[in-house]
């Protein structure tokens, strides 16, 4: 069961499967770049950039963070903007790291200018040019304490809104086999759950519940979006075929 709760913790730190720059809102931003020995108005300018791309840039400092992103921290991605040595070039790296520290995207730009502030502003704009504008998704709540006993998982959960939520979820860690693959179910929430390979850090299918009891939205490893349910104690999973059609995968339980 310690291996289980320290999947659940990873899993739960985090968004289940990768994240692009553009699921945040939120963007962490130093009061200095380290690997300047000269501010040159980037971070100015970089605020201001990614402002227009309807991101809100915050202090590292968390003291006057807006509720849902001090709350969940893995609600913020984190930036760096990096000198990137060259002779005859002004060169900088920008980077994008998650609560994990996590590297979500990095970007490179390069400006011929011979003047530093002039031609660290041109790399800049060249290197911010691909950041996609914020289109923010619900992220996971932080798990803050997860503690796991033979039956129980007990998780003290944050969500969006300033009171805390503590949690007590009964997961039934059932284990399933299809013969071929042995998973083990996790339950996230009351809504959510998570098939995972033992021992393994990626999820083999995240299910969300869906109106009808019983039936959920499955978002499986390969990215891939269809359907689940429970059938007499099973788990069953509408896999996707390349020529469109789906199998009927069942899970037993063991």
């Amino acid at each position: 069961m310690k291996k289980v709760s320290t999947f659940l913790l990873a899993v739960c730190s985090t968004m289940i499967f990768a994240q692009k720059v553009s699921d945040y809102k939120y963007v962490a931003v130093p009061e200095k770049f380290e690997t300047f020995s000269e501010e040159y108005g980037l971070k100015n300018l970089f605020t201001k950039t990614l402002a227009g791309k309807k991101y809100i840039s915050l202090p590292v400092i968390k003291d006057n963070w807006p509720a849902e992103a001090k709350n969940n921290y893995c609600n913020v991605v984190t930036v760096d903007i990096l000198k990137d040595k060259s002779l005859f070039k002004n060169k900088l790296i920008v980077q994008f790291k998650d609560c994990n520290n996590k590297m979500i995207m990095e970007s490179k730009g390069s400006s011929n200018i011979k003047d530093f502030e002039e031609g660290f502003h041109d790399a800049l704009k060249q290197a911010l040019a691909t950041v996609p504008v914020s289109n923010p998704v619900e992220l996971l709540p932080v798990a803050t304490n997860v503690t796991a006993t033979t039956n129980t998982i007990t998780t003290t959960t944050q969500n969006s809104s300033p009171e805390s939520v503590a949690t007590t979820v009964t997961s039934e860690a059932n284990n399933f086999s299809n013969g071929k693959i042995n998973l083990q179910k996790i339950q996230i929430d009351p809504s959510q759950f998570i098939l995972a390979r033992s021992g393994s850090s990626v999820p083999f299918a995240v299910f969300k519940a869906t109106s009808k009891d019983s039936v959920f939205i499955v978002k499986l490893a390969d990215g891939n979006t269809t359907v689940g349910y429970f059938e007499n104690g099973n788990i069953v999973i509408d896999i996707p075929q390349t020529d469109g059609k789906y199998t009927k995968e069942i899970f037993t339980a063991k």
